[in-house]
């Protein structure tokens, strides 16, 4: 019943994907944000995946709060997101 932070929902997402053989090679730009030296180092590629296919994006426009939790209509969008622009 604990919360999932954004890097730990984008972990979860990114290994499904590889799992399921879907394509995790996009890469999103992270410089941008000014907290992206604070993503945990399993977290980094995972991250990057995610931005890079549009299902998670900052949480302003020079953030990320890797280590923020996920609201349960953030979790629905990002969700929504994957189905969408990954797994068709």
């Amino acid at each position: 019943e604990d919360p999932i932070a954004r890097e730990q929902m984008a972990a979860i997402l990114y290994r499904y994907a590889a799992y399921k053989e879907y394509d995790v090679t996009a890469r999103g730009d992270l410089s941008g944000y000014t907290d992206a030296d604070q993503i945990s180092p399993y977290a980094m590629d995972a991250m990057a995946w995610v931005n890079g296919e549009g299902i998670l994006a900052g949480t302003s426009a020079t953030t990320l709060d890797p280590a923020g939790t996920t609201t349960r209509a953030q979790s629905a969008t990002i969700l929504m997101r994957c189905c969408v622009n990954v797994m068709k």
